[in-house]
C-alpha cells in the first residue's frame, strides 16, 4: 500500500495525471475545529506537547478535505527548547525565546543527543498518526532548518530582516557556527526519531533562507541541509526528504542536486513555469499557489490553480501553497482549490 501513495510516487520521480496535494499549515487557525481543540488544550505549547490533541488537530484537515498527505502538528521552536532554550508564546505576537548572543549563552545549551526526553511527546503523536491516518494518506514529519531556527534563537523572536542573526554571523562567526552545528546535530536526532516513530516523508523548512546571499547561502542554508539529509539518508535510505529554502530565487536551481533532497518546495515569488524550466528536471517539485488566494477565492483562485497544474504537468509535482495558509483564509476556498486540482 505504501508504494501506492501518490505523494511517495511523486517523490520517487513519477509524473502523475493528477498531482497529489497537501497544504502547509493545513492544521491551523483558519479551521473552527482547530480553534476549539486549541482552547481545550489551554495554550499553543500545551497543544504541541499533548499527543492526543496534537494528533487530533493533525487529523482534522484530513477528515474535512481528504488531502493526500498529513503533516505532523508541532512547531520548529520545540527543538531549541529541547536544547535548553526558554520558549514561550505571547498571544497575538508569537514566540519568544531566551537569546544566544555570547559564548556563555551558548554554553547553557545541552547536547544534541539529550533532546529526546523533551521531544518524546512529539514522537508519540507520530505513532498515533501512523495508526489512525487513512491508509492512502502519507505522514510527513518536519523540522526547521538550522539557519531559520538560529534566527529565532539569536534574536529571541521573529524579526523582519533576521538582522540579529546576520550581525552575529558577521561579528562572531565562530559562535554562530557553533549554533548552526548544534542545530544540525539536534535536527538529525529529532528527525531520525520521527522516522522511527512512523513518519514516511520529512520536510525541512528554511523559511528565512532568502535573506542569505552568495557564500552565506552556501554556508548556512545549503551546507547544513546537505549534512542533515546525508545523515538521515545513511540511517533511513528509503525516506524521501523535501527541502524548502523559501525565497531562494535563482538559488533554487541546483538545490536538490547539491543537498540530496528528493524534492524542493518553492514559494510564489517565482512562477510555476520558471520552476518547470529550471527545477523540475532534477526531480519532484512542490508548490506554489499564493496563500492570498485562500482568502480571496473566486475565479482567480481557479485560474491560477489550473495554470500551476498545467505548467508542472510534464514532471513530478506535489501541489501546495507557496507558503503556509493564513488564519484569515476561508475554509471553502481550500475546498475549491482541491476540487480544481483534482478536476484538471
Amino acid at each position: 500500500m505504501a508504494q501506492q501513495k501518490t505523494i511517495l510516487r511523486a517523490l520517487a520521480g513519477e509524473t502523475l495525471p493528477t498531482p497529489p496535494i497537501w497544504m502547509m499549515r493545513q492544521a491551523g487557525r483558519y479551521l473552527p475545529e482547530y480553534r476549539a481543540t486549541r482552547a481545550q488544550a489551554g495554550d499553543f505549547l500545551k497543544l504541541c506537547y499533548n499527543p492526543e490533541l496534537a494528533a487530533e488537530v493533525t487529523l482534522q484537515p484530513i477528515r474535512r478535505y481528504g488531502f493526500d498527505a498529513s503533516i505532523l502538528f508541532a512547531d520548529i521552536l520545540l527543538l531549541p527548547q529541547a536544547l535548553g532554550a526558554d520558549l514561550w508564546f505571547v498571544t497575538g505576537e508569537g514566540p519568544r525565546l531566551s537569546t544566544i548572543q555570547t559564548q556563555a549563552d551558548f554554553d547553557k545549551l545541552t547536547s544534541a543527543s539529550d533532546v529526546h526526553e523533551t521531544l518524546s511527546p512529539i514522537y508519540e503523536t507520530v505513532k498515533i498518526l501512523s495508526r489512525e491516518l487513512p491508509k492512502e494518506t502519507t505522514l510527513i514529519g518536519f523540522a526547521g532548518a538550522p539557519w531559520t531556527v538560529a534566527t529565532y534563537m539569536i534574536a529571541g523572536r521573529g524579526t523582519p530582516d533576521q538582522g540579529p542573526a546576520h550581525a552575529l554571523k558577521d561579528e562572531n562567526p565562530e559562535l554562530f557556527q557553533q549554533v548552526i552545528d548544534v542545530l544540525v546535530d539536534g535536527t538529525i536526532e529529532y528527525l531520525s526519531m520521527q522516522i522511527q516513530a512512523g513518519a514516511e516523508v520529512i520536510k525541512l523548512f528554511d523559511s528565512w533562507a532568502g535573506s542569505l546571499k552568495g557564500a552565506d547561502f552556501d554556508r548556512y542554508a545549503l551546507a547544513p541541509t546537505k549534512r542533515i539529509i546525508a545523515a538521515l539518508k545513511a540511517k533511513h535510505p528509503d525516506t524521501p526528504i523535501i527541502a524548502f529554502p523559501r525565497g531562494a530565487g535563482e538559488r533554487y536551481i541546483g538545490f536538490a542536486e547539491a543537498t540530496g533532497a528528493d524534492c524542493v518546495a518553492f514559494d510564489d515569488s517565482v512562477t510555476a513555469e520558471w520552476a518547470a524550466a529550471n527545477m523540475q528536471s532534477a526531480g519532484c517539485v512542490q508548490g506554489n499557489l499564493a496563500s492570498s488566494h485562500m482568502v480571496t477565492g473566486g475565479d482567480a483562485l481557479v485560474s491560477e490553480t489550473q495554470r500551476i497544474v498545467k505548467a508542472l504537468s510534464n514532471g513530478p509535482h506535489i501541489f501546495n501553497l507557496g507558503h503556509g495558509i493564513t488564519p484569515d483564509a476561508d475554509p471553502e476556498n481550500v475546498q475549491l482549490m482541491i476540487d480544481t486540482v483534482r478536476s484538471c
